[in-house]
């Protein structure tokens, strides 16, 4: 896999810790081989713990998610011993993302649209944190956040990259819908305008720190 950033539009197509709050990188753990998802995975559902949400300062790249996720680190590693994360099931489909939130007295279920998702990445510092960035649907100029960062802690690394991939199957079917409404001139089922532009980064948290790198050296 390169070290590239995917953006689609319509022009293109440990673990086990005591700590039930652990949040840290286990560096000894076997790397396996990658698995793409394709499109026709979906849908398909990981079993994750919810970090929670922080507001975000724009639509895409890991500088926008990066400290929304050490802020949800932190809070995470304060809580009491009495009280951890609660688990989720997050389902990727062609619709986006579902997350049913699982507590002790009930379950909470929440939709994110894929036309609302604009960016998707495995966190860098914490591997095994998945981080997306969602648009406030109806939101308008003068809201100062429409864009909130959802944080969620897999049991791997390998499962926050395959989540990962997941959301980039999601995106192409999405960008492929894009263009053929645009041909045809169309909306969505509801009229409104699709929206074109989305991002999803593939690199491996050692690629995204290694072109950061760069970029710092060559400034």
């Amino acid at each position: 896999m390169s070290a590239t950033t995917i953006t689609m539009s319509a022009n293109t197509a440990n673990n086990n810790n005591n700590n039930n709050n652990s949040i840290a990188t286990n560096n000894n753990e076997i790397l396996t081989p990658e698995v793409q998802v394709t499109v026709k995975d979906l849908p398909i559902t990981f079993k994750v713990k919810y970090l929670g949400s922080q507001y975000a300062r724009g639509l895409w790249g890991i500088k926008h998610t990066r400290r929304p996720v050490d802020h949800l680190v932190s809070a995470a590693k304060a809580l009491p011993p009495n009280k951890i994360l609660p688990y989720c099931n997050l389902t990727v489909s062609l619709d986006g993302v579902r997350m049913e939130t699982i507590t002790s007295k009930q379950s909470l279920l929440t939709n994110f649209t894929i036309d609302t998702i604009s960016y998707g990445v495995q966190d860098l510092v914490y591997t095994r944190v998945f981080a997306m960035i969602v648009v406030k649907e109806n939101y308008n100029l003068k809201d100062e956040n429409p864009f909130e960062v959802h944080a969620f802690v897999c049991d791997s690394r390998a499962m926050a990259r395959r989540l990962t991939f997941a959301l980039a199957a999601s995106f192409q079917d999405y960008s492929k819908r894009v263009k053929e409404a645009e041909e045809h001139n169309m909306g969505d089922s509801n009229g409104k305008p699709l929206r074109k532009k989305f991002a999803i980064d593939l690199r491996t948290p050692e690629e995204i720190q290694q072109d950061i790198t760069e970029q710092e050296t060559e400034a």
